[in-house]
């Protein structure tokens, strides 16, 4: 199921209390979250950071060579709340949400990561996905590479931003690729390159 129409997100916040030297130092790979579910501008907030828009020439917050952004986000969101149980698509241009599929992936998702509870207790996850072919028309072999380092840098943004919200999350690249794209529901030209619970941290 798809609904194209779009779930629009709050505008994001441009500025906070916590410094990048605070998000640094506080930043630590969280495992264990309450159940507590994720507002919708956190998670607006979170999206932003990984592959917002910055500025009219389409630029993003996280670098891409040659601007050619192979980087996909989905979000997995379980717990009730603002955001109704389902996978869904981030859309940068308009900041907003596609649904993929309705219900509760969470249990199916943490399976394809090889039993990973921290994925099924997680109010919700953002996978980072990429199409391969928008970097390598351009740089042949070297956009593995290219690609790899993008997601990079969108999981530390993710990362920093959740400290700054105070929630907290972990990088997961233990996965069946086959099963954890067939769960997203991704075509054949998209790859799994990780995924990221995310929730409050349990004290």
């Amino acid at each position: 199921m798809q609904n194209l129409a779009g779930i629009e997100l709050p505008e994001p916040r441009l500025d906070s209390p916590t410094s990048i030297e605070s998000a640094l130092r506080r930043r630590r790979s969280v495992r264990e979250f309450l159940s507590r579910p994720v507002t919708l501008a956190q998670v607006s907030q979170l999206l932003w950071a990984a592959q917002g828009l910055t500025g009219n020439e389409g630029r993003r917050t996280a670098p891409s060579a040659g601007a050619l952004y192979p980087l996909e986000l989905l979000v997995v969101a379980g717990n009730p709340g603002e955001l109704p149980a389902g996978i869904y698509r981030y859309r940068p241009g308009s900041h907003d949400l596609v649904l993929v599929h309705e219900g509760d992936r969470r249990r199916p998702l943490a399976s394809a990561a090889l039993g990973q509870e921290w994925v099924a207790q997680a109010p919700l996850t953002l996978a980072i996905t990429a199409v391969f072919d928008r970097t390598a028309r351009k740089y042949g072999q070297r956009a593995r590479r290219y690609v790899d380092m993008e997601a990079g840098h969108a999981a530390q943004n993710i990362h920093l931003q959740a400290v700054a919200l105070d929630l907290g999350t972990v990088v997961v690249g233990a996965f069946d690729d086959a099963e954890v794209s067939k769960v997203l529901g991704l075509a054949g030209n998209e790859q799994p390159l990780c995924l990221m619970p995310i929730g409050t941290p349990r004290p």
